[in-house]
């Protein structure tokens, strides 16, 4: 498409971004509102109209995805490439800034870019130098730390200042010495190909003039995700005649956790001083019903600029509020929803996604879908039993479960590390073999371990003995207690919380526990028999579900995060409660609310033709139900617009009798009460969630010894013998049936009715 083609497709206010002249200008692109057609119709009109040279133009985004796409739409209007002009992600630019003037950073041309695992393994030579102890700061920490203060600009004598916490003083003299590291290395890490080209350009005052000449105009992409050292670098670029267009959206900021300033947008009118404002509000994506929502929602926020906007799309459904008893209820909910849709022929699987504010959301969704044989893909994710802290746990499990699985006990004795290296495990594996031993029984023979240092053997001798008091407790203990005694003395919990991505291995975790506990549930109460052993089954059994090609009709499913930039025909929008979506810890802090308020926004404008939104009365968290309410994102405003139902189990509770009226307000939005009884490798409740204890034991019976029971699987029986009371009340049924013999089951889950016929 030519330049003039381009340019009479545009509506007047992106016609008006794409002409505007001289000087600064911000550009507030709505959803779906052809943002990339604007920039990429400026760039080209700034070549063939003002006859700005390719390499007088610096055009930056965030991913290299989007700066390709950037660069071949202009090719595309050009009828060449863009040979000369800078287009690409910020760390791009920078790498080629640094490479251009790496004598003055004190290193050559060739300078080596480190990974991840490059990065770690410096900070783990200079913490053994600087003796600075990686068990109590392990070196992935420590890095995440450095990070966030290089990309905040912060200085290593500015830190050392403000350096409060153990962990900050710990990190101060490792930020003291990383730069003269890299340096020796002739290396930069990645953070550095921003820091590095802000502190030449802060230096170098010719060579900041030079850029500035070269530069006669820039071009951001995604302007409200830059962080401090983004931020700088394009201020210190800025031509002279502050020709910079900033291109974004205030109201989808949603990356302010790891370090992104929507203050940097709101602010560009006095960054920029006579900056002209284009509001781009004609939405080419969603449909009326969609969009109406999503100006309710995001109008309660009081840090944006401001803007509505106006679908071009003919109207079709409103938007579905859906209110289940549980999270399982929420589940089967959504794929009901999708069987009946998919079969009218609206929608197609692909065409589907389902977005949650949380990773450990999916464990429920994903057992539903194989449950109901829908296949699905998660993006942007592991597969829930395919994650680093579920498959250690599980290694645990599998260990206590067969002390002989030397893959099981290679896993579990790393999690967490205590000083057993692989040398020592396979001297164990061979000890074992030779000597007719589990390798649990290896870890503890003298003979074995002979050559082996005293730390070692202590480590060993902790680790088999903590293996073998499980082995015991699992003999009659759930798994969902037996998984959480575990964490804790382990001190696998502690372990992950030192991570810079803790809280959220933490929460899954969690969820690992609720879905043991779910086990029994499904099992239909039953204990005895190795509950331990049906449930790591049915953890292979899901871990292993089959890849899917790329191409492949399936439901997408992802965090809200994960879906910025994307667009489906059909979007659920699964946990809408208070305490998870909003996330609790930001129910107290205004700026961290109205982000969750943003992300919110973003989910709803990730929808076409029809969006679901869904909640549950109570969720399984940590192996308890727990209460939830409706998100206060729910506003009266909003709800007047949605079509709100209940299903069939919710309808049933009886404090639901009536429906969506009084009733429900008032269960949804009313008191509850926080939890005292989390496990204490937990997050704090207070901080991650407000809940309330259910009372179950209400509607729990009691039974009696000789009392003749039916149970929906097993049949009738008698009961021969009773324990426990409430939520922990057992029963022993010697069943009529003898293929079934006697049943050891939990009253609460096993659904049993007297049988008064027999």
């Amino acid at each position: 498409m030519t330049l003039r083609a381009t340019q009479t497709s545009l509506n007047p206010a992106q016609r008006e971004a794409v002409e505007h002249g001289q000087g600064p200008l911000l550009v507030l692109a709505g959803a779906g509102s052809g943002k990339t057609r604007v920039l990429t119709a400026r760039i080209a009109r700034l070549v063939t109209e003002h006859g700005v040279r390719a390499d007088q133009i610096l055009a930056v985004t965030f991913t290299n995805k989007a700066a390709r796409e950037m660069r071949d739409r202009v090719g595309r209007i050009l009828g060449h490439d863009p040979r000369g002009m800078w287009i690409g992600t910020f760390h791009s630019v920078g790498a080629r800034l640094l490479r251009a003037n790496a004598a003055a950073a004190g290193r050559t041309a060739s300078f080596t870019i480190y990974d991840e695992d490059d990065t770690l393994g410096l900070v783990r030579r200079l913490m053994d130098r600087l003796r600075v102890s990686t068990k109590a700061w392990p070196p992935r920490l420590v890095a995440a730390t450095v990070s966030g203060a290089r990309n905040a600009l912060v200085s290593p004598a500015e830190y050392e200042r403000l350096a409060l916490t153990p962990l900050a003083k710990a990190v101060v003299p490792l930020y003291h010495a990383w730069d003269a590291a890299f340096a020796a290395a002739n290396a930069v890490s990645f953070d550095d190909l921003l820091w590095l080209p802000v502190a030449l350009l802060r230096q170098h005052d010719d060579l900041r003039a030079r850029l500035r000449r070269q530069f006669a105009h820039i071009l951001v992409d995604e302007y409200q995700d830059t962080n401090r050292a983004q931020y700088e670098l394009i201020r210190l670029l800025s031509p002279d005649t502050r020709d910079v267009c900033a291109v974004g959206d205030d109201d989808q900021a949603i990356y302010g956790w790891r370090g992104a300033d929507v203050r940097n947008i709101l602010d560009f009118e006095r960054d920029f001083p006579g900056a002209r404002v284009v509001r781009l509000e004609e939405n080419y994506r969603s449909i009326p019903q969609v969009l109406d929502l999503a100006n309710v929602v995001i109008s309660e926020n009081q840090g944006r600029l401001g803007k509505t906007l106006r679908a071009t799309r003919p109207g079709g459904e409103p938007v579905a509020l859906v209110g289940a008893a549980d999270d399982r209820d929420e589940a089967d909910a959504i794929v009901a929803e999708i069987e009946s849709r998919r079969g009218r022929g609206d929608f197609r699987l692909g065409d589907i996604a389902i977005l949650y504010r949380t990773n450990a959301q999916s464990r429920t969704l994903e057992e539903a879908f194989r449950r109901h044989g829908m296949p699905y893909r998660l993006v942007g994710a592991v597969r829930f039993y395919d994650r680093r802290e579920i498959r250690d746990l599980l290694a645990w499990l599998r260990l206590v479960a067969n002390p002989n699985d030397v893959e099981a006990f290679a896993r579990a004795v790393a999690a967490p590390r205590r000083g057993v290296g692989e040398a020592t495990v396979e001297l164990l594996a061979s000890g074992a073999r030779d000597a007719g031993l589990a390798i649990l029984d290896a870890a503890v023979d003298d003979r074995i371990l002979a050559g082996a240092r005293p730390g070692t053997r202590a480590a060993l001798a902790e680790f088999a003995a903590l293996v073998r008091r499980l082995q015991a407790r699992a003999a009659d203990a759930s798994v969902d207690a037996l998984l959480s005694e575990l964490v804790d003395a382990s001190g696998y919990a502690r372990a992950l919380a030192a991570e810079p991505d803790g809280t959220e291995r933490l929460e899954n975790v969690a969820e690992m526990v609720r879905g043991a506990a779910e086990a029994v549930i499904d099992e239909g109460g039953e204990v005895g028999l190795r509950p331990l052993d049906r449930f790591l089954q049915q953890a292979s059994l899901v871990a292993s579900a089959d890849e899917l090609g790329p191409d492949a009709d399936v439901v997408t499913m992802m965090t809200l995060h994960t879906a910025k930039g994307l667009e489906f025909p059909f979007v659920v929008i699964a946990g809408l409660e208070e305490g998870l979506f909003p996330l609790s810890r930001s129910l107290d802090d205004p700026e961290r609310l109205e982000e969750e308020r943003r992300l919110f926004y973003v989910g709803i404008t990730r929808a076409e033709r029809f969006l679901m939104l869904t909640w549950a009365r109570s969720r399984r968290r940590n192996g308890e139900m727990v209460q939830s309410r409706l998100s206060s994102f729910v506003t009266p405003g909003a709800e007047a617009m949605l079509a709100t139902r209940l299903t069939a189990r919710l309808r049933s509770t009886p404090r639901y009798h009536g429906g969506y009226g009084g009733a429900r307000r008032e269960a949804a939005w009313g008191e509850f009460d926080v939890r005292d009884d989390a496990p204490r490798w937990l997050p704090d409740p207070r901080r991650e969630t407000a809940v309330e204890a259910e009372d179950v034991s209400q509607d729990i019976p009691s039974f009696a010894v000789g009392e003749r029971v039916r149970h929906a699987r097993f049949g009738s029986g008698v009961i021969t013998a009773a324990s426990g009371s409430e939520r922990q009340g057992k029963v022993t049924i010697e069943f009529d049936d003898e293929a079934v013999g006697t049943k050891k089951l939990m009253v609460a889950f096993a659904g049993l009715e007297r049988d008064f016929d027999s």
